[in-house]
C-alpha cells in the first residue's frame, strides 16, 4: 500500500526505473520533456505489466478462462479500486497511473482496451477479416499513441486519426516481421479473408510458398499505404515529440524495407533492424 506524496514520488520512482531498464526500449521515456518523463513512466508501467501478465506462459484454466486472463481481469480491476484495496504487488503502479489519468484527464477506456487485447491474444489464434484484425489493433496498439498525444497537450481528433494509422500500421508491420514466431505459438494474424491460394499449413511451413509470399506482400503493401496515410502527423507537432514521430515512422517503414529485401519470406528467417540499422533510421527521420 502506497500514500502520502513521498510514497507517490517512490511510485513514478519505480515506474521510471522500469521504463528505462526494459530491453525493449527504444528509447521509453527518454525523447518528452523532463516533466512528462514520470507520466509516461507511468503508462508504460502499466503496459509493459499488463503484457508481462499476457506472455506469462501458463495454460491452466481458472473456471471457464486461462490463468492469464483471470491474472489480467485481477490487474484491470486495480483501476476501480481505492488506493488502500489495491493488490501490493501493483499498488505502486496504479498510485502513479491515477495521478496522471487524474492531472491530464485521461479517459479509462484507454488503458481498458489495452487489457482487452491482451486478454485477446491470449485466446485468439485466427482472424477471418481484415476488419477484424484492425479492430484488435485499435485496442492494443492505437490507445499508446492517443496517450502520447494526451500527454503532450493534443486531443484534436484528426491528429487522433492520423496516429491510429502511424500506431496500427506498426502493429502490422510486427505481425508480418514475426510470422515466424507466431507459427510456434500456433497463431496466424494474417486474416483468412486474405489467404488467396494459400492455405493454413503454408504458414506453418519452413519457408514461404510463392501462393503465401504474394500474400505477405498484399499486405505490407497495405500497410505502407497506412504509415503514409498518417505521416502528416509528423507537420502538426513540436519538437522533439515530431522527432520521435518520425523515428517511429521511420522504424516501421524499415521494417517493411527488410521483409521485402527478405522476397516476403519471413518464415525462413525473421528479418530484423541491427544497431546499425537503428542509426539509419535516426538520421532518415531527422531528414523526413
Amino acid at each position: 500500500m502506497v500514500s502520502g506524496k513521498d510514497s507517490l514520488d517512490e511510485a513514478y520512482k519505480r515506474c521510471c526505473e522500469l521504463a528505462y531498464s526494459h530491453y525493449e526500449n527504444f528509447p521509453v521515456a527518454r525523447m518528452v520533456p523532463k516533466r512528462l518523463r514520470k507520466h509516461v513512466a507511468a503508462v508504460y508501467a502499466f503496459a509493459r505489466t499488463a503484457d508481462d501478465i499476457a506472455d506469462e506462459g501458463h495454460d491452466e484454466l481458472d473456471g471457464a478462462n486461462p490463468v492469464r486472463v483471470e491474472r489480467l481481469r485481477l490487474f484491470e480491476a486495480q483501476l476501480d479500486l481505492p488506493e488502500k484495496e489495491r493488490d501490493l504487488q501493483w499498488s505502486w503502479i496504479f498510485c502513479a497511473l491515477s495521478n496522471t489519468m487524474k492531472e491530464f484527464s485521461i479517459p479509462d477506456t484507454l488503458f481498458r482496451d489495452l487489457i482487452s487485447a491482451f486478454s485477446q491474444d491470449v485466446v485468439k489464434k485466427r482472424y477471418e477479416t481484415f476488419d477484424e484484425l484492425l479492430d484488435y489493433c485499435r485496442r492494443s496498439a492505437n490507445p499508446v499513441g492517443r496517450l502520447v498525444l494526451i500527454l503532450h497537450g493534443f486531443r484534436d481528433e484528426s491528429m487522433f486519426a492520423m496516429s491510429d494509422d502511424i500506431c496500427t500500421a506498426l502493429q502490422l508491420a510486427n505481425f508480418w516481421q514475426d510470422m515466424s514466431v507466431d507459427a510456434l505459438k500456433n497463431r496466424i494474424y494474417v486474416p483468412k479473408s486474405d489467404w488467396g491460394g494459400a492455405d493454413e499449413g503454408a504458414f506453418f511451413a519452413k519457408s514461404a510458398s510463392g501462393a503465401l509470399k504474394n500474400v505477405v506482400k498484399f499486405e505490407c503493401d497495405r500497410t505502407r499505404a497506412m504509415f503514409l496515410r498518417g505521416a502528416p502527423l509528423v507537420k502538426a507537432l513540436p519538437f522533439p515529440l515530431s522527432l520521435e514521430i518520425k523515428v517511429t515512422l521511420a522504424g516501421g517503414m524499415s521494417i517493411l524495407d527488410k521483409i521485402s529485401a527478405n522476397g516476403f519470406d519471413t518464415l525462413s528467417s525473421r528479418p530484423s533492424l541491427g544497431g546499425f540499422d537503428k542509426v539509419k533510421i535516426f538520421f532518415k527521420a531527422l531528414f523526413l
